[in-house]
């Protein structure tokens, strides 16, 4: 599900040097409202796979974010999510599996929203990503943060971070962080 700001963001923060030549997941890819898949296939990926937990417009795969990690354990040069995070029964778990599912020297660019944005259940809507929270959890997973702003049209947040090549997962690293439910 895309606000029109996350297609705007999407067409100038993820470059050619993201996608290029490289695989590519979107997690949480079912078309509802608007969709940055055709923006990042005109850039050239390897590959361009669309997962979410329904069969429905844009998705090639129907699986968990939390399985994704052990089906691919390659991963991907770029794994992208837009407007899925606030509906994740788990994020600690849910953030855990994307950085997983980054191959090293891979990008991770996510969208979601923030305190102030309004209810939208679809299929359940659990938590509001403050900016400053969502760069603390990118950095406590050991990800390269590149940016990590406010959406600016509506209450969110827009990143892009790095996964090292020497990354190693940190056990407990999200413990201590809070996410505001709604």
């Amino acid at each position: 599900m895309c606000h029109p700001s996350v297609i705007g963001w999407a067409s100038v923060a993820i470059q050619a040097e993201h996608v290029t030549g490289i695989d590519v997941i979107e997690v949480g890819s079912y078309n509802v409202n608007g969709s940055i898949r055709t923006n990042i296939e005109a850039l050239h990926p390897a590959s361009y796979l669309g997962a979410d937990i329904e069969a429905g417009p844009n998705v090639d795969l129907v699986a968990n974010v939390t399985d994704l990690p052990d089906m691919y354990p390659n991963g991907f040069g770029l794994v992208i999510t837009t407007e899925m995070l606030e509906h994740v029964e788990d994020w600690r778990t849910t953030m855990t599996a994307l950085a997983k599912l980054t191959k090293p020297g891979g990008t991770l660019a996510l969208t979601t929203r923030s305190p102030g944005f309004p209810y939208h259940p679809y299929p359940v809507d659990n938590w509001r990503y403050p900016v400053d929270t969502m760069h603390e959890i990118l950095t406590a997973l050991g990800l390269n943060v590149d940016t990590c702003i406010p959406d600016p049209d509506v209450p969110g947040v827009f990143a892009l971070a790095h996964k090292p090549q020497q990354w190693k997962p940190k056990h407990g690293s999200l413990d201590k962080i809070t996410v505001p439910r709604v």
